[in-house]
Order: C-alpha cells, then sequence, then structure tokens
C-alpha cells in the first residue's frame, strides 16, 4: 500500500505516475484473500481506503479448480502459477491466508499444508507479504462472533461487499472473508497508530 501525506495534488499525481498508479487510489490497500484447499482453492481480491471512506470494495473471486486425477506436484504447480497470474492481473498490496488448524487427519493437514506452502511462495516470489489469521480471527473480523458457522460468514461477506448473492463457490466466499479480515485489521493498526501519534 502507498499512501502519503502530500499537500499539493498535482505533486501527489506526480508521485502516482511514478509508482504507476493512479493519485485516487494511492490510499487504498488492494489484498488477495486465499482459502486453500487440495480440490479447491479459493480466492478474493478486496479493497479498502485507509482513509476517509472505508468502504470495501469487492474486485474479483473464484476458485482454482484441481484434479484428484493430476499428481500432486502437478497440482501445486498449477496453484502456483494460477494465483501468480492473479497477482499479476489485480495487483494486490498483500496476500492473507488462513493460519494452519489442527486436523484429526494427518495426510489430509500435510497435503493442505503443501498448498498453503505453495500459496505462500508464489506471494513471496512476486515480492509480496503474507497475513496470517486464525480461523476464529477470521469469522470475528467478518461475523462478530468467533464461532459463526459457515453460512454466516458467507452470508456477511455478500453484505459487506455489498453483493446482490453470496460469492460462489464457497471456497471464494471464504477467501473474501479472508480479504475482509484482513483489511479490518490493517484499518485498526492504522487508527490505533494514528491515535498515540497525536
Amino acid at each position: 500500500m502507498v499512501c502519503l501525506e502530500i499537500e499539493s495534488v498535482s505533486r501527489l499525481a506526480t508521485l502516482a505516475r511514478a509508482a504507476g498508479r493512479n493519485w485516487v487510489t494511492l490510499c487504498i490497500m488492494r489484498v488477495l484473500g486465499i482459502d486453500c484447499g487440495t480440490e479447491f482453492t479459493g480466492f478474493g481480491v478486496a479493497e479498502q481506503s485507509q482513509s476517509g471512506d472505508r468502504t470495501i470494495r469487492y474486485i474479483t473471486c473464484g476458485a482454482i479448480r484441481l484434479s484428484k486425477r493430476d499428481l500432486l506436484p502437478v497440482r501445486l504447480a498449477h496453484i502456483y502459477e494460477s494465483l501468480r497470474a492473479l497477482v499479476e492481473t489485480h495487483k494486490p498490496d498483500i496476500v492473507a491466508i488462513e493460519e494452519v488448524f489442527y486436523s484429526v487427519n494427518a495426510k489430509s493437514a500435510l497435503k493442505l499444508g503443501q498448498v498453503r506452502g505453495v500459496a505462500m511462495l508464489a506471494a513471496s516470489s512476486c515480492g509480496l507479504q503474507v497475513a496470517e489469521y486464525a480461523p476464529l480471527a477470521i469469522k470475528s473480523a467478518v461475523v462478530g462472533y468467533g464461532r459463526a458457522d459457515k453460512q454466516q460468514v458467507q452470508y456477511m461477506v455478500m453484505q459487506l461487499l455489498k453483493l446482490n448473492q453470496i460469492p460462489e463457490p464457497s471456497d471464494a466466499a471464504d477467501a473474501l472473508a479472508i480479504a475482509i479480515c484482513h483489511l479490518h485489521t490493517s484499518a485498526t493498526i492504522v487508527r490505533q497508530k494514528a491515535a498515540t501519534s497525536k
């Protein structure tokens, strides 16, 4: 995110052109949320102004479908290439993913960890930082309740982004929830820093 306090609009426009961005969007944070999965890896891109209007805007969402017939290295390569293409197209400022959670099935947890590693590698290889959030934190940020169920989270994603319907597939809605969590967390940190610097 590039966000500068500049006295002159013309100076701001000059800096924006040098950064390859429109000056109006200089104080907007864009987040790529990724919901890692072994069959579907959801993605969602949303953005929010870090000053003034704090409306969260929907950019895109979807899922990378993986074929069970493909060998794991092929599936991981597909995720890596698809995420890098998304970063190139939508130019997020940061990537947000869900933290590892404990699973009864060790084999599933291991495969999910491999997908997460590839997602982190894709972000890092594009020069982006990765923020990780616990499922409880994501639900709290989106619904206001850490034990909310999947349907409540999906409904609130639709409401917060002012969408006409719940994003499909559910992995995409989950990825948007992760992006929203990061935007809420980041906005809170910015407000706290501003309050303590006065």
